[in-house]
């Protein structure tokens, strides 16, 4: 009989992570260097800088060292709200009658909803040691605008957010905590900014994506004096920040002496994925220890189930730095759903590559199956979780059932990334029975592809 788990396993205070793990220090292949659109050549340090903090620069750009201190005043922040707990879903592996052991990594408990306030304390702090007037940035379903406008007034800092359009329309509440922060929220596309007027020309009535948000914020932050850009996702300083999930999470399971034998994590640019399977990869990575991490993305934007590796521009304006990623084409924009988070063409460059060395799975999976697992798990649960969140409850439910037919007893665990109580939206197109699916066609993503740069 296997022994009695604790319902929540949480860390002391003096256990937060005092370090961010850089697990391409460990990678036999690193990632391929962002590239000068212009030129074709690796981005310089200066060129960044002009568009980024100049200690996030060097974050972006270090792949040799293991360990980054985490700056006191940021430790200070984390601890209103960190450690968060290990949770065992007992209910849940009642529910469907598993020998499985089911594990989640709650990431909800702050006002922000999400695990994006980890790196958005981290990118403000930066900024105002830089002496910044302010930063601009985009959000998709809103988490990331949240936490950044919660982390710039700690700061005091301007916060300006570029929000995709249909999640501006759809999630009106995000919106609202954004503004109550302080942050100024425009929808994007917009006509405020150049490349948002000529995204509205040539694709009229658009509902936008992430990569139009981050053309119109970095716009924005080139244009005015005293500002800079920075990015909730997708980029290595990002999952850099994150890895205090991961992180914490293999401390927890070292307290109970239990090893995770499948690490589930939602996939959109790759933050809180990459940020939680990190210190797992760098266990397979050096040979030590061997897991089953599973990336899910929305069947309609399949980045790394159906997308190519291949250098693409990060914005579907095409002013960003080029990056190799999994990517269906920086002007893919995904059709209308309920997961803004997991609306970006591509993948992060660290997460393609441990993708394409075989570290990695993915899997898609569609809207309406998400929201069964999601409206599951929270009656079975009692946890509201956000759509990006339930792509993979989704897959850890299928994990767990294949436990009970070949009678394995796995320990599953998945990053519950954040809450649902902004997306009520959502919940009431699942149900009333008006969600649908949309699959991109193979011909759609070839014609988005063939776009990409020949580099």
């Amino acid at each position: 009989m296997s022994k009695e788990i604790p319902y929540k396993i949480y860390l002391e205070e003096k256990e937060i992570p005092t370090q961010w793990y850089n697990v391409r220090a460990d990678m036999k292949n690193k990632p391929a260097p962002l590239l000068n659109p212009g030129t074709g050549a690796p981005m310089k340090a200066e060129e960044l800088e002009a568009v980024f903090c100049k200690e996030l620069v060097k974050q972006e750009l270090d792949d040799t060292t293991p360990y980054f201190d985490i700056p006191e005043e940021i430790l200070r922040f984390y601890k209103m709200y960190r450690p968060s707990p290990l949770v065992r879903a007992y209910c849940l592996e009642k529910e469907l009658d598993t020998p499985a052991h089911i594990y989640y990594k709650f990431e909800g408990n702050n006002t922000s909803g999400s695990h994006k306030l980890n790196s958005a304390i981290a990118q403000a702090y930066y900024a105002k040691k830089q002496g910044l007037k302010g930063v601009t940035t985009e959000t998709g379903a809103g988490q990331w605008g949240t936490a950044l406008s919660m982390a710039c007034a700690y700061f005091n800092l301007d916060c300006q957010v570029y929000m995709v359009k249909v999640s501006y329309e759809q999630k009106p509440f995000r919106r609202e905590v954004m503004r109550t922060y302080g942050a100024a929220v425009t929808p994007s596309p917009s006509m405020t900014t150049n490349i948002g007027r000529k995204i509205n020309e040539e694709f009229p009535g658009t509902t936008g994506s992430l990569g139009c948000a981050i053309s119109e914020a970095v716009e924005a932050a080139t244009s005015q004096e005293g500002y800079r850009y920075v990015l909730g996702s997708v980029l290595s300083q990002v999952l850099l920040h994150q890895t205090v999930i991961g992180l914490e999470t293999k401390a927890a399971f070292d307290k109970i002496e239990v090893t995770p034998d499948i690490i589930i994590g939602c996939a959109g640019g790759g933050s809180n994925l990459g940020g939680l399977i990190s210190p797992f990869a760098g266990d397979m990575i050096r040979g030590e220890k061997k897991y089953r991490i599973i990336a899910v993305e929305p069947s309609s934007c399949p980045s790394l189930t159906r997308g190519s590796y291949v250098y693409d521009f990060c914005d579907t304006g095409k002013v960003c730095p080029l990056a190799k990623m999994y990517t269906l084409g920086s002007g893919y924009i995904p059709a209308p759903n309920h997961a803004g988070g997991l609306r970006y063409h591509g993948m992060s460059s660290i997460v393609s590559q441990l993708y394409h060395d075989g570290y990695i799975e993915a899997t898609s999976v569609k809207q309406t199956d998400v929201f069964d697992a999601a409206q599951r798990f929270a009656r079975i649960e009692g946890i509201l979780p956000a759509p990006e969140s339930s792509h993979a409850i989704k897959v850890a439910i299928d994990e767990a059932l294949k436990c009970k037919e070949t009678g394995e007893e796995k320990n599953i665990v998945f990053g519950l990334t954040g809450t649902g109580y902004f997306d009520m939206m959502a919940y009431k197109s699942y149900n009333e029975g008006t969600m649908s699916d949309y699959i991109p066609t193979d011909e759609e993503i070839a014609a988005s592809l063939a776009n990409c740069p020949k580099v």
